[in-house]
């Protein structure tokens, strides 16, 4: 009776030690986006404004690929996610306070730092909610597509707007500390509201729209490389009036769901 549970746990001694190949390329990709949300924390404090912002772009761009990367081989572990979550509070929260806070708000010593802790918790409560609900199957926001509150990638671009503004426009209006401290505490309410917000899985394009978006994406690409302080503005600005639309969108979905099912109980 001895020698089976011997070799059961020797299995799972052996299934525990070993991991899939395809498990780990997601979490080097999220390891990847943690580095460069440390990175942008390193260029922050030597006064680097514009590599700082590069760095936590380009841990968005690793955050968006890690997720697609691990559904595409099936490496999706729970490891992975608690990595991710950890790589998002700091790229996209922990980055974006410091650089803002150097950025301006230090001149505003006894409230600045307070603006900049609410966006760097915020990040970390909407990050553990997430965790928290992971496993829950009633998620009305979800089920339709959805997702509840400002994702932290676009809260960190949303907290940053203030600092494109004032470069495309030269400007120090944009730099005041009480007007940046409104707007990176905006932000934080904006990742933790419960809110529904426009998910990948609900944009469509039409058929006929597929090539004309492609030669906007091109176009866009060219134009950030020439004006990417430009080109980051008014992609905040459509973001954040999206914002309103997302709300009534889900409104009507919900609305018209109600009334399949009254008209499926009558």
């Amino acid at each position: 009776m001895t020698f089976p549970k011997t070799r059961s746990k020797n299995r799972y001694q052996s299934e525990r030690r070993s991991i899939p190949v395809r498990a780990l390329m997601p979490n080097a990709i999220t390891t990847l986006a943690l580095c460069s949300g440390l990175t942008a924390i390193r260029y922050a404090v030597s006064g680097e404004w514009e590599h700082a912002i590069y760095a936590i772009l380009v841990a968005a761009v690793l955050d968006t690929l890690d997720g697609r990367v691990a559904r595409l081989l099936k490496g999706a572990t729970r490891f992975g996610a608690e990595l991710d979550s950890l790589s998002d509070a700091i790229a996209f929260g922990v980055a974006p306070a410091i650089l803002v806070y150097l950025w301006s708000l230090q001149n505003w010593p006894r409230w600045g730092w307070l603006f900049a802790l609410s966006h760097a918790v915020c990040c970390a409560l909407r990050l553990a909610r997430f965790n928290v609900n992971i496993d829950y199957l009633d998620q009305p926001h979800k089920s339709a597509g959805f997702l509840t509150g400002v994702p932290a990638p676009a809260g960190a671009n949303f907290s940053m707007m203030p600092l494109y503004a004032w470069y495309v426009s030269g400007y120090d209006l944009f730099r005041m500390p009480l007007l940046v401290g409104l707007w990176i505490s905006l932000s934080a309410f904006l990742m933790i509201a419960d809110l529904p917000t426009f998910g990948w899985s609900v944009l469509r394009v039409r058929p006929k729209l597929r090539l004309g978006l492609l030669v906007m994406v091109a176009v866009g690409a060219a134009a950030f490389i020439s004006a990417p302080w430009a080109v980051l503005s008014v992609f905040s600005v459509i973001y954040t009036v999206m914002l309103p639309f997302g709300i009534l969108s889900y409104s009507k979905i919900m609305k018209s769901k109600e009334k399949t099912i009254v008209a499926e109980e009558s």
